[in-house]
């Protein structure tokens, strides 16, 4: 996928070079991905089950990324759901992440998709207006809770 803008290109990330470039801007979302190498099999685990990045370039660096997987289930039928979303700390309020939002939106669109899903935590309210802004409405709750371990 590629679409040229002002701010630069929305690219897929497939070559193990670009996911390593995207380590530190995907840490500013994930602070728990220590190492490029963490962040490089964790990818490659995901990209194994669906996983797929897009990430809009501006002066051969990544500057807002969006890691999502093609699903479908009985609730949402065929949805495009977001894992990851960030735009660099340094660039926000420059209409990135709006362009990549655009760009998930196209990829659902062109998938076939009926929706574009993603979670996002309760006291996460700056983000929560960029979704407002963007199209996405607050349909439910999710629930989780730790899985003992089995012996």
């Amino acid at each position: 996928m590629s679409a040229a803008h002002i701010y630069g290109e929305v690219l897929e990330v497939t070559a193990e070079a670009d996911v390593l470039a995207c380590h530190t801007l995907m840490q500013q979302l994930r602070p728990q991905l220590l190492t490029s190498e963490e962040w490089l099999a964790r990818f490659t685990r995901q990209a194994a089950q669906g996983y797929r990045l897009l990430a809009l370039w501006h002066a051969r660096r990544p500057v807002a990324l969006g890691g999502f997987r093609l699903q479908e289930n009985l609730v949402h039928g065929r949805f495009l759901y977001v894992d990851d979303l960030v735009t660099d700390a340094n660039d926000r309020s420059g209409g990135r992440g709006t362009w990549m939002m655009d760009a998930l939106k196209a990829e659902a669109s062109r998938c076939g998709c009926d929706l574009l899903v993603l979670d996002t935590g309760l006291a996460n309210v700056q983000a929560h207006r960029f979704y407002y802004r963007n199209g996405l409405l607050a349909r439910a709750l999710r629930f989780s809770m730790p899985v003992e371990e089995k012996s």
